[in-house]
């Protein structure tokens, strides 16, 4: 016993158990830890901290970031809500077949998000640097020239689409056989693309809100339009209706929703931001594009390496495999928790980054990276572990995957959320044109494995995916991140 005293007396940290120091040493850390709390909680809040005074620019964007979070929560729990039911709802209603068919559309959708040239990206950027330079100026005319060329570039696509529909053999293009879905095939797809293109010039109105740091206007119309779309889709199983109108009825109420958004934003909020021809500047433009095209190739990049799942599956497996897998991919995506603040993060690193507040960009990443992780473990434990049960329950017996699958969605979660941190500060300044090497390295390897592994099954396309973007892509990226957090810090230090 005297031993043990005179041991612990010499190395106490190790024997504070024994020496009596357990309990003020765990006070210490709940009291660190309610204090950091409380520290977070702090910054929750509707009204602004004033920015004049520099110590509340952090907290300012913190605030910014909680409420666009925290809004995104509400979001996506709502998104949860009408899935649960609209999923095994429309699987039945449709069938396999035309669920799957429903699914490759909008996977066809997905791929024409790089048409709006990375424009939409490259705005956000720029009313975020805006936004850092206290430059109004600037933001309006880059908001009138990204609406603008948005519009034409909508147009023109639009007019190409009406004159090659006939020409389009639309069940060959998405692998489908049976007389209904074959005849639904094309009108779904024609409809699906026409709302996306008027989407495209509306859409600014979220680039701008994200860009000033106010996603969250953004989400609670997102909630809006969620729900009018989930009310179209009641009403289209109700009565009955085909495809088509199920594809109109569920994209076309975020449309209105966003539409009333656009108006609201730029009529009332930010009058000066209506778009203008006047205020339209070529050069504004010009920069845009420059910054849009490397977000272009950036999204080309993920719809070759993200988006081609359910394609890659249909074409080499059929459509009908395609339904098991989008299943088990949406309710994975719906513990895509950690997305709601690496999103906001984006405008706020664009910001920080523009006042070379390195020290608050270093911080944050690092603390964002750590959190993210361990959010991804808390959500996607439980799903690894009662997914068949839960997929068996929500879809039906025939939609529950393989324990491969599962464990493959499970470090895809892991993956996808670093990724998602990691790019929000990356896709910055000359940091993203070093992105697009890597991460297109990554997807082309990503789109290679898929192809070869999808022939040995559908648990081949998710491995591929997480594991080529593992260690060719999260890896290198985020060396560069932090190199050049330190480059950019001792560049501030020297002037």
């Amino acid at each position: 016993m005297l031993d043990i005293k005179e041991n612990c007396e010499n190395r106490r940290p190790r024997c504070s158990i024994l020496s009596g120091v357990k309990v003020p040493y765990i006070s210490r850390l709940v009291n660190e830890w309610w204090a950091r709390i409380k520290q977070i909680a702090s910054v929750v809040r509707l009204k602004p901290f004033d920015e004049a005074a520099p110590e509340n620019r952090s907290k300012e964007r913190y605030r910014r970031i909680a409420l666009t979070s925290i809004t995104a929560i509400f979001a996506k729990g709502i998104g949860i809500l009408t899935a649960l039911v609209s999923v095994p709802l429309t699987i039945h209603y449709l069938g396999t077949e035309r669920y799957g068919l429903w699914m490759t559309i909008s996977s066809v959708i997905a791929i024409l998000g790089f048409a709006d040239l990375g424009i939409g990206n490259g705005l956000l950027n720029a009313v975020s640097e805006a936004d850092g330079k206290d430059n109004r100026d600037a933001a309006r005319r880059a908001v009138s020239s990204a609406f603008f060329i948005l519009t034409a570039v909508s147009v023109f696509l639009l007019a190409l689409l009406f004159s090659l529909y006939s020409f389009i053999p639309w069940q060959r293009v998405f692998n489908v056989t049976s007389d209904v879905a074959v005849r639904e095939s094309g009108p779904a797809a024609a409809l699906l693309i026409t709302v996306f293109m008027i989407n495209m010039p509306l859409g600014i109105v979220q680039r701008v809100q994200m860009g000033y740091q106010e996603g969250f206007r953004n989400h609670l119309w997102a909630i809006a339009g969620v729900l009018f779309g989930f009310i179209g889709l009641l009403g289209v199983v109700y009565f009955k209706a085909g495809l088509p109108w199920l594809v109109l009825a569920v994209s076309g109420g975020p449309t209105l929703v966003m539409l009333i958004n656009w108006i609201r934003e730029f009529v009332w909020l930010k009058p000066w931001l209506f778009p203008h021809l006047q205020a339209f500047n070529w050069e504004t433009g010009r920069k845009i594009i420059s910054t849009g095209v490397l977000f272009l190739i950036l999204q080309i990049f993920a719809i070759i390496g993200n988006s081609s799942d359910n394609i890659v599956i249909a074409q080499v497996l059929g459509a009908s495999a395609v339904a098991s897998f989008a299943v088990t991919q949406k309710i994975f995506s719906i513990v895509l928790i950690v997305q709601v603040f690496s999103i906001p993060m984006w405008p706020a690193f664009g910001e920080a980054l523009a006042r070379s507040d390195y020290s608050w960009a270093r911080r944050t990443l690092t603390r964002a990276l750590i959190a993210g992780l361990l959010i991804s473990f808390i959500f996607g434990a439980p799903l690894l572990l009662f997914g068949k049960r839960i997929i068996a329950f929500w879809a039906g017996t025939d939609m529950v995957p393989s324990s491969f699958l599962l464990w493959g969605f499970f470090i895809w979660v892991f993956v996808a959320s670093y990724g998602g941190i990691l790019a929000s500060f990356n896709n910055h300044g000359h940091l993203l044109k070093k992105q697009i090497i890597f991460h297109g390295t990554a997807s082309v390897i990503v789109f290679s494995l898929k192809v070869v592994l999808a022939r040995k099954g559908i648990e081949g396309v998710i491995w591929g995916t997480a594991l080529g973007y593992c260690f060719f892509s999260l890896i290198p990226l985020t060396f560069l991140a932090y190199r050049s957090l330190s480059a950019g810090d001792r560049a501030w230090h020297a002037v």
